[in-house]
C-alpha cells in the first residue's frame, strides 16, 4: 500500500494515509465510522487499489454487499490478484445469491489462492450450502485435510467452529460437542464463543455477576428498611417489669430539641402578634442632648446682643 501511495503528491498521500489508518483502526469497533473514513479516502484517491480494497472491506463490515463487491472487483482489476476472491463470493451470499458463491468456488481462481485463501473459500462454499438448506452437503464441504490436521493454523479455529455449528444444525449434538471442544483447543485468543456453545449443550446457564450484585444491594436495602420500620420505641407500662423504655438515639434527641426550639419560637411570635395593636409610640422616651441645650442658650445670647 505504501508503494501505491507514493504515486500521489506528498500532501495528498499523507491525507489518504491518515484516513486508511482510521479505517483499519475502527473497522472492528465502529464499522460505520470506518466506512465514513473510507469514503473520504475513496474521494481523494479512487485510482489507488489499496483505497478501493479498504473501501470494499469497510462496506462489507457494514453489510453494504453490493457496494463492497463493486470495490473488490475494481481492486482486482487494478492489481490482477485473486486474493479477494473468497470475500467477493461471500458478498454474493450477502446479496442472497448463494448459487453464484458456489459457482465461484469452482472457478480456476481458487487454485491460485494460497492455503489460507482456499480454506476461506471452503468456508464460504459451506455457508452457501447452508443458505440453500443443504446441511449435509455443507458438512461434507468442510471435511478436508485442513480440518483433520492436528496442527493449529490461523484458520483452524474458524474451520472447526463452522464444522461444529453445521453438525449441531443437523442434529448431531455429540459430534458437535466434540468439535466445539477442539475449537477451544485451537482458539488461543478466545475469538470464538465455543465455550458458550458447549455450556449450552451441557445445559449450563451463566448468571451475570453485575446483576447478582444489584440484587444483593436491593435485598440489603429492603432489610435495612424493615429494620428501620421495626426500630421504634415499644409501648410499655411503668409498673410492669417485663417492659423497659427504649433509649432514644442521639438523632431522636436532636429531633426533640428541634421541636422544643420551634415551640419556643412560636410562643414568642404569638406574644408579639398579641401586642401588635398596641401604640408603640407610648413607650418612646425622647431625650434631649445636654450639648444641644447649651448651644441653644449661646444662640439666644448672641441674638440679644
Amino acid at each position: 500500500m505504501r508503494q501505491e501511495l507514493l504515486s500521489l503528491p506528498k500532501g495528498l498521500a499523507e491525507e489518504v494515509s491518515k484516513n486508511l489508518v482510521m479505517v483499519a483502526r475502527l473497522i472492528d469497533e465502529d464499522s460505520e465510522q470506518a466506512y465514513a473514513y473510507s469514503r473520504i479516502a475513496l474521494r481523494l484517491a479512487s485510482r489507488v487499489a489499496a483505497v478501493r480494497e479498504a473501501a470494499g472491506f469497510a462496506a462489507y463490515a457494514t453489510q453494504k454487499y453490493s457496494e463492497a463487491l463493486a470495490e473488490f472487483r475494481a481492486a482486482k482489476r487494478m492489481t490482477g490478484s485473486v486474493e479477494l476472491w473468497p470475500v467477493m463470493a461471500d458478498c454474493e451470499r450477502g446479496l442472497g445469491r448463494p448459487e453464484r458463491a458456489l459457482a465461484m468456488a469452482g472457478e480456476p481462481e481458487v487454485q491460485k489462492l494460497d492455503k489460507a485463501g482456499q480454506v476461506e473459500m471452503r468456508l464460504v462454499a459451506a455457508g452457501a450450502r447452508r443458505d440453500m438448506g443443504q446441511l449435509e452437503a455443507a458438512i461434507v464441504t468442510l471435511q478436508s485435510p485442513e480440518l483433520a490436521s492436528s496442527s493449529v493454523q490461523p484458520w483452524t479455529a474458524r474451520l472447526r467452529y463452522a464444522y461444529a455449528d453445521a453438525l449441531l444444525a443437523a442434529g448431531r449434538e455429540d459430534e458437535a460437542r466434540e468439535w466445539f471442544a477442539k475449537t477451544l483447543e485451537a482458539d488461543k485468543d478466545g475469538a470464538m464463543d465455543a465455550s458458550d456453545r458447549l455450556a449450552e449443550l451441557d445445559g449450563v446457564e451463566f448468571v451475570d455477576a453485575a446483576m447478582d450484585d444489584e440484587d444483593d444491594d436491593e435485598d440489603a436495602a429492603e432489610v435495612a428498611a424493615a429494620e428501620r420500620a421495626s426500630d421504634v420505641a415499644e409501648y410499655y407500662d411503668e409498673d410492669d417489669d417485663e417492659y423497659e423504655p427504649v433509649e432514644q438515639s442521639e438523632a431522636d434527641l436532636d429531633v426533640d430539641v428541634d421541636v422544643e426550639a420551634d415551640a419556643a419560637a412560636d410562643e414568642v411570635r404569638g406574644d408579639f402578634d398579641a401586642d401588635a395593636d398596641a401604640d408603640i409610640t407610648d413607650e418612646v422616651v425622647v431625650l434631649e442632648d445636654e450639648d444641644e441645650d447649651e448651644d441653644d442658650e449661646q444662640d439666644t445670647g448672641r441674638d440679644k446682643a
